[in-house]
């Protein structure tokens, strides 16, 4: 590379914008395992929350609303009572079933689990929970 070239930037390699916008928008926390979920089929807005431990209910919703807008997710209102509301992909969204397949794999052969690992996942996830419930019975007595 001639100093030319470095000093305008020219040699310079640059992210792919195809590889930058995938990753900004599946790269957010929870966006990944929300697809994941949904790849199995359409689920209501709590069920969904159960099958993603750890996930607020507003972070959910901010996610759901990302994947909406990328044209990913659907969201439809079924009529009640009770009014229910339940999101599934679109053929684009359903359209990342090999890349999920293939990152979970890789997980499986390149990120292996160690109990360590995994506990202290779970405790970070559910943490918030327990250091409010502290917060309340200690206040309470």
């Amino acid at each position: 590379m001639t100093s030319e070239q470095m000093q305008d930037g020219s040699g310079c390699k640059h992210v792919d914008s195809g590889i930058h916008r995938v990753f900004h928008l599946l790269g957010k926390r929870w966006t990944g395992p929300i697809v994941a979920v949904l790849l199995e089929g359409p689920l209501h807005f709590a069920d969904l929350g159960r099958a993603v431990p750890g996930i607020s209910e507003r972070m959910l919703s901010d996610r759901l609303t990302d994947l909406g807008a990328a044209g990913l997710v659907v969201r439809e209102v079924e009529a009640g009572p009770p009014l229910r509301v339940s999101y599934q992909l679109t053929r684009a969204g359903a359209a990342l079933e090999p890349a999920i397949r293939e990152l979970r794999t890789w997980a499986e052969d390149h990120l292996p689990e160690s109990t360590a690992a995994c506990q202290s996942l779970v405790a970070a996830a559910a943490g918030e929970g327990s250091r409010i419930v502290h917060e309340a019975s200690v206040a309470g007595t």
